[in-house]
């Protein structure tokens, strides 16, 4: 009898012990699936962020390779001369016959729409939008100013800092600054109603192409 109950008591440890283990290895392994769930969550916002940054280089890259072409000369239709030819007007050049690229619709070249001409060869490679931005409009030379410095009296020392400022650095773009040791001004400052104006047309006069 008495051995009977030892037995007893060690089936009865055992059992307890089992239920302790499998407990254990329970929380276990309920604490190692939410680390998984938190490092998948984590990896799925990696990639997420990785697909949105490799479309931000994706982007620059084009932007880059933009800015890294020859500029267009901006040209007007006169008309088309054939289903591959137009005759277009460039100011102040003159009127050329262009070549159209293969990528632009004949059909879409219409007389007085604006165009983008290669640098190089001159092909009419892009339709531009007829509104022009204010800003650029600005800073386009319609005409050529025929005013002269002699139109101004009484500017001698502002006609010689507008020399300075902006036609020596447009003849010597190499760094003065370094010769000399000096710094170029980054501004003229005129009298108001005192030529300002003629200065101004004269200094176009000098850095439009001649």
């Amino acid at each position: 009898m008495a051995l009977e109950g030892m037995e007893h008591n060690m089936e009865m440890e055992d059992s307890k012990g089992g239920s302790g283990l499998r407990q254990y290895y329970q929380s276990k392994i309920e604490e190692l699936q939410l680390t998984v769930n938190d490092k998948s969550q984590n990896l799925r916002r990696l990639q997420a962020q990785r697909n949105e940054l490799n479309a931000k280089v994706r982007l620059l890259r084009e932007e880059l390779q933009l800015l890294q072409e020859q500029g267009s000369y901006v040209g007007e239709v006169v008309r088309a001369m054939d289903k591959k030819k137009v005759l277009v007007k460039v100011h102040p050049e003159g009127k050329f016959v262009v070549d159209v690229d293969k990528n632009i619709d004949i059909n879409d070249v219409t007389p007085n729409c604006r165009v983008a001409l290669r640098n190089d060869s001159y092909t009419l490679h892009k339709i531009l939008p007829n509104k022009v931005d204010p800003l650029v409009s600005l800073m386009m030379v319609e005409k050529v100013p025929d005013s002269t410095y002699e139109m101004i009296g009484g500017l001698d020392k502002q006609i010689k800092e507008i020399k300075e400022v902006i036609e020596l650095p447009v003849k010597h773009p190499e760094p003065l600054g370094l010769k000399l040791r000096v710094c170029a001004p980054s501004q003229v400052c005129t009298p108001s109603g005192r030529g300002e104006c003629t200065s101004t047309r004269r200094t176009l006069r000098w850095l439009s192409p001649r």
